[in-house]
Formats: structure tokens, C-alpha cells, sequence
């Protein structure tokens, strides 16, 4: 049990960007065959960054294990806490690494060489460019960008360079976002668990925020619009899912700056308003990429 804790599987909700490629390329619809070996494959990438992704949290455990232990919430990890040695705690690291690296070159070369960066670029992280203001938060958002670009390449898709960019932003914002609730929740004893807090005020967070949650929005748009996305679809019907964008991202703002939420996998799993608009916007871009298909003629719904 502790080693499962250790991986963080709460965590691995942050690899559907994985499945953002199989959704907007139009992989699920297609011969049956072809849509069940486009499903598989981007669950196979999802497993190989979970593996990844716990890899990394499990190094990142222990080299922060002196700092976790004097944390209010974190000392109760696994390795803070005493209850997985050093020495385990090592050979998990290796374990899931080690399996994520092999299945993933199993499954594609491309896929394999993303994988291996990924995890070479998290243990730099881990080890001094945690340290460093303002890398350290786009370090993490390329981590999300590339499970973009690992799951187009485990389907073999394109994906257009603003769905890249607009993921980048995204996590820019959630990378913020959890500075944020850190700084709040730590207060003045911040500095002693994560040095670059000291440099974080509140008032660069909070310009921090609206920066790149602007900047992602406006990206989304800009995909929505794209002429490759109009030819892909048959229709710009998309940037009708704005108003589900603007809320999800307001309304994740605001709790993190109210300091509701020190984590925004917090909020992901407990916050049921949020979740719903997610669901509804994910509803709303099913319906219009796939709605030929099921049926549902959306296409010229605003034409008029």
C-alpha cells in the first residue's frame, strides 16, 4: 500500500492530455478496427506516463525527503514519514523506468524518445532547476505539452501546433496556480520548503495568472479558427465552447486565489462545479467533432 501511495495514483488523472490527440484528430470514428487500435495505443501511452509520471514523483520523494518532513501535509509521505526506505524507495524508482522506457519503444521509436526525455528532463528538474523562478513552472508545462505530443504520435496523427501551445499554456497556469496555493497555505514559512517561493509575491502570481490563463484561452481560440481545424471538421463550431473555457478557467483561479485549494489535482477531484463544466465542454467538443457520426447535425446549428 505504501508503494502504491508512493505513485501517486491520484496524480495520474494529469496524463489524460495523452488522450487529447485521439479525440481531435477524429480517431473514434473509422472503421471498428481502426478505432480500437487508436484506443488502445492511447492507453498504452497513458500507462507508460503513468509509470513515467510515478517514476518521477517517487525520485522527486527523496530527494525532498528532509524539506517533506517538516511540510504540514507532505511529511506524511511514504518516505518522509519513514515508512519506505531510501533504498526501496530507489529500486521503485528504477522499476518504473525502467517499464515505461521499454513499452514504450515497444510500442513506437517516437513514443520512446518522449518518454526517455521526459524522464531525463524530471530528474534535471528534481535535482536544481526546481530552484530556478519561473523555469521551474515551465519545465513542468513542457511535461504536459509532451504527453500531447505522445499521444499523436501513439496513434500516428498530427496535431496542430496551437492544441500544443494552448496544453503548454494551460498547465503555465496551473503550474501558477499551484505556486499560488502553496504560497497561501505555507505563508511566511514558505521559503523553507521550496526556495522559489520567496521570489513568488503575490501580486507576480497573480500577474503570472492572468497572463497565461488569457494566453491559453486566447490559443484555444486561435485552434478553434485555424483553417487546418475547419478542414479537419467541416466547421469552426468549436469556439462555441468558449463560455465552458472561461468558467472552468475563472473559476480555478478564483478558488486557488481564495486559497480553497493549495493543489489543483485538489480541486480536479473534489470540486463537483468545476468538474460539471469540464464534462460539459468535453460534451459540447464530442458532439461537434463526432456529431456527423452519432447523428447530430450540429454543423450549421449558428449558420445563419
Amino acid at each position: 500500500m505504501e508503494f502504491l501511495r508512493l505513485m501517486r495514483p491520484a496524480h495520474w488523472s494529469k496524463n489524460v492530455f495523452v488522450f487529447a490527440a485521439l479525440i481531435f484528430s477524429r480517431k473514434l470514428a473509422g472503421e471498428p478496427g481502426e478505432v480500437f487500435l487508436a484506443v488502445a495505443s492511447s492507453f498504452a501511452a497513458f500507462a507508460c506516463f503513468c509509470l513515467a509520471s510515478s517514476a518521477v514523483y517517487a525520485f522527486n520523494d527523496i530527494i525532498d525527503r528532509h524539506s517533506d518532513r517538516l511540510h504540514p501535509e507532505k511529511c506524511d509521505r511514504p518516505i518522509a514519514s519513514g515508512r519506505v526506505s531510501v533504498g526501496w524507495a530507489t529500486l521503485l524508482v528504477a522499476i518504473c523506468a525502467s517499464a515505461a522506457v521499454i513499452s514504450s519503444y515497444m510500442l513506437a521509436w517516437n513514443l520512446g524518445t518522449i518518454v526517455t526525455g521526459y524522464l531525463l528532463m524530471m530528474a534535471a528538474y528534481s535535482l536544481f532547476l526546481k530552484q530556478t523562478l519561473i523555469l521551474d513552472v515551465i519545465i513542468i508545462a513542457v511535461g504536459f505539452a509532451l504527453r500531447a505530443v505522445a499521444g499523436a504520435v501513439a496513434v500516428g496523427t498530427f496535431i496542430s501546433p496551437w492544441l500544443i501551445i494552448c496544453t503548454f499554456a494551460l498547465c503555465l497556469f496551473l503550474g501558477f496556480s499551484k505556486r499560488q496555493g502553496e504560497a497561501l497555505k505555507l505563508g511566511q514559512d514558505a521559503e523553507q520548503f521550496r526556495n522559489t517561493l520567496a521570489s513568488y509575491t503575490p501580486q507576480l502570481l497573480a500577474h503570472m495568472l492572468d497572463v497565461t490563463s488569457g494566453l491559453a484561452v486566447v490559443c484555444f481560440l486561435l485552434y478553434t479558427m485555424d483553417q487546418r481545424t475547419l478542414r479537419l471538421f467541416g466547421t469552426n463550431n468549436l469556439v462555441y465552447t468558449t463560455p465552458f473555457v472561461l468558467y472552468c478557467v475563472f473559476r480555478f483561479s478564483a478558488l486557488i486565489q481564495q486559497g480553497k485549494y493549495s493543489e489543483p489535482v485538489q480541486l480536479l477531484l473534489r470540486d463537483w462545479p468545476f468538474q460539471i463544466g469540464v464534462l460539459l465542454w468535453g460534451a459540447a467538443v464530442i458532439a461537434i467533432i463526432y456529431g456527423e457520426r452519432m447523428g447530430i447535425s450540429v454543423t450549421g446549428l449558428w449558420a445563419f
